[in-house]
């Protein structure tokens, strides 16, 4: 296969979050979603445990998730007096700013073949394959973590059990402008070559 490199290497230095503030509030095709997705399912992973989960979220689906988020977050900062009620309005509020949110979750392999830390690498990786199509599509997508990602007692209704892990939002949506320019230091900064 012949791939135009220039083009391959112009949508990774394109890619971008682009916060839920900066959507238009126009829906994003499922199409695209699904698109996203599928690409999220060609990650490189260890053992082919493919570990990525996804719940999507659209439509009323993101009133579900606001409300349960904001629920969860009251009843776990509650018992340690760490309840905020701008970060609980926010909960309710933020979720509605975005045509579509997917949870990301790590299942972790039953027979627990690999490091824990290889299965969160795949998943991360899947979730750079969604990026890279939404920038491909010209739709903005930003992965949120905080309120109830590290809650365990948000894991089962995300579909995860004990040993899985809540990782964050994808939250998708179409963005107002372009895109601002990237910044990054020189990769020779980062790099050391051994000869």
């Amino acid at each position: 296969m012949n791939f135009n490199i220039e083009e391959v290497n112009q949508l990774i230095r394109m890619r971008r979050s682009v916060f839920p503030k900066d959507y238009t509030g126009e829906q994003v095709s499922d199409d695209i979603i699904r698109q996203m997705l599928e690409n999220a399912n060609w990650a490189p992973n260890h053992k082919m445990t493919e570990p990525w989960r996804f719940v999507v979220f659209t439509g009323d689906g993101l009133k579900k998730l606001a409300e349960f988020q904001a629920a969860c977050y009251k009843e776990v900062t509650s018992k340690t007096s760490t309840f905020k009620e701008d970060r609980y309005q926010t909960l309710l509020t933020k979720p509605m700013h975005s045509s579509h949110i997917i949870s990301v979750g790590m299942k972790r392999d039953e027979l627990k073949r690999l490091p824990e830390i290889e299965e969160l690498g795949a998943v991360y990786c899947a979730v750079e394959n969604m990026y890279l199509t939404a920038t491909a599509y010209g739709i903005g997508c930003y992965l949120a973590s905080g309120g109830v990602t590290y809650f365990d007692e948000a894991k089962e209704f995300f579909g995860l059990g004990s040993d899985d892990k809540l990782l964050g939002f994808l939250n998708v949506g179409v963005p107002k402008g372009t895109t601002p320019d990237g910044r990054r230091r020189p990769i020779d900064e980062k790099v050391k070559w051994v000869h």
